[in-house]
Order: C-alpha cells, then sequence, then structure tokens
C-alpha cells in the first residue's frame, strides 16, 4: 500500500516532460477553472508542483479531497503553457490519471493559512505548530538550523576538538538562574536537576586530561522569555581548551565564526579576524551597554560637568550622559515617541534640545542652557540642526538610559546604523565582583570560576570592585552571542575568591565537591566559551524572535501550547516520586 515515489515535488524539469512520474505530498490548494478544469499545487518537503485535472473524473477525485490531505498521483509531465518563473518546477506541469488519499484533513477549514502562518496569532501558531511547520518560509529556518549546527560540528573537529556528551540528569547548583528539579524515586526527598550549562562537567573534562572539548548542548533555565531567549531550553556551542589563554579561544572563534556567517548569513558583509576588543568600562561609557551594536554610528557623551548647575532638577547632583545626531531633520512627533519610548525601555526618563539651523538653542530642556550654550556646543562639536538626546541618574542608569537612546537613534534616523551587515565585537576585563542590586551586598559579577586578573594578589591587596576578571562576552549587532573565562583552576585561589563574598572553603567544597576535588589533584590551565546556538540562527536567519528559529518553542509564559506542558500529573506518579501537593489559599 505504501507508494513509491519516483520524483519529489521540486525535482521535475523540462527535460522531464513525457514522463509518467508518481508524487506525493500536501494537497495545498484547488483551483477550479470550469466545470471539468482545475489547478492543483502538491507540496512536499522539496517544493511544489502544479498538478492539472483536466477530466470530469480527475475534477470529481480532488473535489472529495480537503486541503492538507497527504496524496499520492500518478501522471504524465509537460510542459506549461503559462510558465512560472519563480517556481523551481514552473517550467512543466503534472496531468494525473490516479489520485490515493494516503493521509485525510478531516477538517474543511484550518487554523490559519498555511503559506500566511506567520501572520497568524502566535499561540495558534505554537498550539498547531505542525501545521506552522508546513509552510516553507518557517520550515526554511528549521532547515538552516540544521545546516549551520552541521558546519559548527565539523569545523569544531576540523580545529581538534572532541565532541562529548554531558549528563542532563545532575546535581544543583547555584549558576545564576532558576534550576528545573528533577525528583528521585529511589532517594526519598532528594531532586536531580536539569543543567544550566555543561559548566563544570567540561572543566572536569579538562582535569581529566582531554584537551579540547565541544557539544552542541542543552541547557536548561527556568527563566522568563524574551526576543532573543527561549524559556526553558536553549542550545549551545560549547567549548573548553586545555593549557589555554583568552587569546587561544579568541582565535578558534575568529576563524569558526566568519566563515559559517559568510555561507549561511542574510547578510554579505561580516567582521574578520582579529575582532574588535572593547573593555567592559569602555563599552559602558562610549555605548551605554555591554552589548554595543557597532553598525551604529553614535556614541554617548558624558557631558555631567557642562550640565551642573544649570537649574534643571534630575540634572543636579546626577551624572548626565548624551547622544547628539547632527543634520537631524525629524518631527517633534519622531522626537516625543523617541522619549517615551526610551521611558518604557529603559525605566528612566530622557530629555532633549536642538541647536536650529540659526545656531541657536531651541525646544525641550534648552532655556536651562543658554547661559552656557558655548561650552556645551563646543564640548559636543555641535553643529546648526544638531539634536540631543540625555539621561541622568546614577552613573549606571545615565549609561543605560543613553544606550537605549542610542539603540533607538541609530536605527531609525537615517544614515546612522548599516543593516545588513555583522558586525563582532569582544567586550573584555569584566569586574570580578558587584554591588547586588537587590541584596545591596557584594557578589560575583557573571562567572565564579572566572581567574581573576593580578591572580592571589589581586585578591589579597584590591578592593573587590577594582579587581577585573578575564571573562569576556561575544556580541554581534548588539546581541550577545556568548559568555565565556579564563577559568579559575587552582583550588586556594578559588577559595579566596569565594571568601570574599562571604562563602568559606567548606560551602565551596559541598556546593562544588567535583571539581574543587579535580583541582586538588591537579588542572591545567583552561577557557572556554559557549556561544548560543539559537541567537545565532536568529542573526544568521534575520530574524527579530528567537521562537523563528526553534523547531517547538514555547510560548513567553513558557508554555508548552501543542503538547499541553506543563500539565497535571497522575496522583501515583507524585506518590512514587514521594511529592505532595500544597494548594494554595
Amino acid at each position: 500500500m505504501f507508494q513509491s515515489r519516483t520524483h519529489n515535488c521540486g525535482e521535475l524539469r523540462l527535460s522531464d516532460a513525457g514522463k509518467t512520474v508518481t508524487l506525493c505530498g500536501w494537497m495545498e490548494n484547488v483551483r477550479e477553472v470550469g466545470s471539468n478544469f482545475a489547478f492543483i499545487v502538491l507540496r512536499d518537503f522539496y517544493g511544489t508542483t502544479q498538478l492539472v485535472a483536466e477530466s470530469a473524473e480527475m475534477m470529481a477525485a480532488f473535489k472529495e479531497i480537503n486541503k492538507e490531505s497527504t496524496i499520492t498521483v500518478t501522471g504524465v509531465v509537460r510542459e506549461r503553457q503559462s510558465k512560472n518563473p519563480k517556481q523551481a518546477t514552473g517550467d512543466i506541469e503534472v496531468v494525473p490519471d490516479k489520485v490515493e488519499v494516503l493521509g485525510k484533513c478531516r477538517f474543511n477549514s484550518l487554523p490559519f493559512e498555511i503559506n500566511k502562518s506567520r501572520e497568524a496569532d502566535e499561540n495558534a501558531r505554537l498550539k498547531y505548530r505542525y501545521l506552522d511547520l508546513r509552510n516553507p518560509e518557517v520550515k526554511s529556518n528549521i532547515v538552516l538550523r540544521s545546516n549551520i549546527v552541521a558546519a559548527l560540528r565539523a569545523s569544531m573537529i576540523e580545529h581538534g576538538f572532541l565532541e562529548i556528551t554531558t549528563p542532563i540528569l545532575t546535581s544543583s547548583s547555584p549558576e545564576g538562574a532558576r534550576d528545573y528539579l528533577v525528583p528521585s524515586r529511589n532517594h526519598p526527598g532528594k531532586f536531580y536537576a536539569l543543567p544550566q550549562a555543561p559548566q563544570q562537567f567540561k572543566q572536569l573534562l579538562m582535569a581529566s586530561g582531554f584537551d579540547r572539548y565541544f557539544q552542541i548542548a542543552p541547557c536548561f533555565r527556568d527563566e522568563d522569555a524574551r526576543a532573543d531567549r527561549s524559556p526553558g531550553e536553549f542550545y549551545q556551542l560549547d567549548m573548553e581548551m586545555s593549557f589555554a589563554t583568552q587569546d587561544d579561544v579568541f582565535a578558534v572563534l575568529e576563524d569558526v565564526l566568519p566563515p559559517i556567517f559568510a555561507k549561511f548569513g542574510k547578510y554579505n558583509v561580516a567582521s574578520s579576524a582579529p575582532f574588535k576588543r572593547i573593555a567592559y568600562l569602555d563599552a559602558m561609557e562610549k555605548y551605554g551597554t555591554d552589548k554595543p551594536d557597532l553598525r551604529i554610528d553614535l556614541e554617548v557623551s558624558d557631558v555631567t560637568a557642562e550640565m551642573q548647575g544649570c537649574g534643571f532638577g534630575p540634572f543636579e547632583g546626577a551624572e548626565v550622559r548624551c547622544v547628539v545626531v547632527h543634520d537631524f531633520a525629524e518631527t517633534r512627533k519622531f522626537i516625543d515617541k523617541l522619549i517615551a519610548d526610551t521611558e518604557v525601555i529603559s525605566g528612566n526618563k530622557a530629555c532633549w534640545f536642538r541647536l536650529d539651523e540659526n545656531g541657536e538653542l531651541v525646544g525641550g530642556i534648552s532655556k536651562f542652557l543658554l547661559d552656557r550654550k558655548d561650552a556645551v556646543v563646543a564640548k559636543l562639536g555641535l553643529k546648526p540642526n544638531s539634536f540631543i538626546a540625555l539621561a541622568a541618574g546614577k552613573k549606571n542608569a545615565a549609561q543605560k538610559t543613553a544606550g537605549v537612546l542610542r539603540r533607538l537613534l541609530g536605527a531609525s534616523v537615517p544614515g546612522h546604523m548599516d543593516k545588513e551587515r555583522y558586525e563582532f565585537c569582544w567586550i573584555v576585563d569584566f569586574p570580578m565582583y558587584e554591588i547586588g542590586e537587590e541584596s545591596g551586598e557584594l557578589e560575583f559579577c557573571h562567572n565564579p570560576f572566572s581567574m581573576p586578573q593580578g591572580g592571589m594578589q589581586a585578591l589579597e591587596e584590591k578592593d573587590p570592585l577594582d579587581i577585573f576578571a578575564y571573562q569576556y562576552d561575544l556580541v554581534c549587532n548588539g546581541v550577545e552571542l556568548s559568555s565565556g573565562a579564563v577559568r579559575n583552576h587552582d583550588p586556594e585561589l578559588m577559595i579566596k575568591a569565594f571568601s570574599i563574598v562571604g562563602l568559606g572553603e567548606e560551602d565551596v567544597r559541598a556546593k562544588f565537591p567535583a571539581m574543587y576535588g579535580a583541582f586538588c589533584y591537579g588542572a591545567p590551565p583552561h577557557a572556554g566559551i559557549a556561544p548560543g546556538v539559537d541567537r545565532m540562527v536568529m542573526l544568521l536567519a534575520g530574524e527579530d524572535s528567537i521562537r523563528e528559529v526553534i523547531p517547538f518553542p514555547m510560548n513567553k509564559n513558557a508554555q508548552d501550547l501543542m503538547m499541553g506542558a506543563p500539565s497535571t500529573v497522575d496522583p501515583k506518579q507524585l506518590t512514587d516520586v514521594h511529592i505532595a501537593l500544597i494548594k494554595e489559599d
């Protein structure tokens, strides 16, 4: 009963005219022309082929079939009178003499039109993802993802890395996000955790003598969704190198990524090695973010000194940053939207003024600056028709708000952003410690396993807030692709680093027993990084949402609408794993 197709739906050409062929696929559409004539579009994974029903018998057969049913047809290939140059099979059509339904669509109407599924409500798309994926445009992203992963794997192997898979069921570890916990049936009251990343395992591989490791690693984090972050699970190109420095890691990725971006990217221009390196503090001061989009030519300026004492309340005792756009010709409506959008995104208010065509300060807060016009113009190099957007507050808030202004202005004012290119950069020299915004206490700034710059001497003699780490981020077009670091492989250094945030040797041993123990047996210096595969594919596909490049994504609320997850389970299943539910009042 199973069909034996002779060709797929994207394969037939004019040279096949006269052949009897068998095709299989989904019946995409039927367009009737008169009572005994119809055009039918047959679609499979490879493309579409036009069928032509020219008899009452064939017409009757196709009219009985609902759209999106799977069918097999046998017929003769012939040249089309009206060719379609946009279609690979547009020179031919097939006149079927036999049609058979393989899988019947039992519904007369669909949740959405397949070829326009991207215009449908996202929840409907996710609930019926198997229909959404029939859309060739949606499917192409998944094919692209597969090809990119294959290319990454091949390149890493070519660079001498060994692919090793690490455990999915492991122990809970404080790595910055909430764990997904899995109760143990055989050990009542104890839990496994799904790994937020293979961080400890890959470092243990280095301590075990494996020189270069990688895997396309699944990671699990119970965190909220964003446009560039999928809740629940994601994948990364995880890698680690023994006897390696920061420069060694950079050299590998600067060799691996550019060819892949050149081959698969939507844009033809990409940074070549070496990628630009920007210190974290410089990035915050110059771009207002540690994820700068270098396609934008605007920069942030510090005008704190020039604005003090001007009489504008929000500036008094505050840090002030600004972004200047020359030859500004946008409307007041544009400015109002810019200020409103900035507040929504940053949570902070912004303000503005202009230097008009006559060289006068006008609009916004200009009245507060009239007595210092010359100093402001000189400091910022203003020209007639310059627009100045400003942000004030504590240093970090002023920088970040100015960074939002820079990004919005660069993306919307013509001439300040070359959108059709990929611009990479490394953000380096991250602070080792910071004061936590919520706790108000000293915390690790990023990865607690990073090697401090200056080693033990820095940990013993410097103010913790002045210590930098050998930690780095890879950024492309304003998207953080990855964080990485040279690891702290010295147990004494590790104990000292953790003691600064109030954790003693016993705490380190309890939280990281395997890694601490392995390092006590002599570990090599090692470093690594883990670029996000989902984010990489999103950039290469030119998509704004990461969900467009994941085969079966969750929605923004971490729900799988198609499978109905998360879901309730049978009480016996809970009993088996020693779990009792507590009903909230």
